[in-house]
């Protein structure tokens, strides 16, 4: 049964477009961190205990940071607000591992504190560009 009327298109390109470069941004952020980790696990007196665990608490920011970006691609693109809103909730968890790789490590290199700044700059811009999309899909009445 076909609907008659226009359909508006409520997708953010800012929003498509921040996601896009995020992508890319991490993928060089993972690389950076994980050679960064080599030089400090050789370099550096950090104790095993914790190089162990900060390597695996970035493979889980690895997971979480594909999941978020395939919810909030996909959300976005399809003006689904419960994907949106899934891609808002990894976000939360994917800042505070920002966080910790930014100020709680046990040795944090300025590079990284850079590399963590800039990440930390992208996901508040999706913060808000995400709230405002799901706010905008939840308010369409499409059938």
């Amino acid at each position: 049964m076909a609907v008659s009327g226009k359909h508006t298109i409520m997708s953010s390109t800012p929003l498509q477009v921040l996601l896009y470069l995020n992508g890319w941004y991490f993928a060089a952020y993972f690389l950076a961190e994980s050679l960064m980790f080599v030089f400090k696990g050789l370099m550096l007196p950090y104790p095993t205990a914790n190089l162990t665990l900060d390597v695996v608490l970035l493979l889980l920011f690895l997971g979480l940071e594909s999941l978020r970006i395939f919810y909030g691609w996909k959300g976005n693109l399809t003006e689904r607000s419960l994907a949106m809103f899934v891609s808002v909730l990894i976000l939360v968890l994917c800042a505070v591992l920002s966080v910790y790789y930014l100020l709680l490590q046990t040795f944090v290199l300025r590079l990284e504190f850079i590399l963590n700044a800039v990440l930390l700059c992208f996901y508040s811009l999706e913060m808000l560009l995400g709230i405002m999309s799901i706010s905008a899909f939840s308010r369409s009445k499409v059938y």
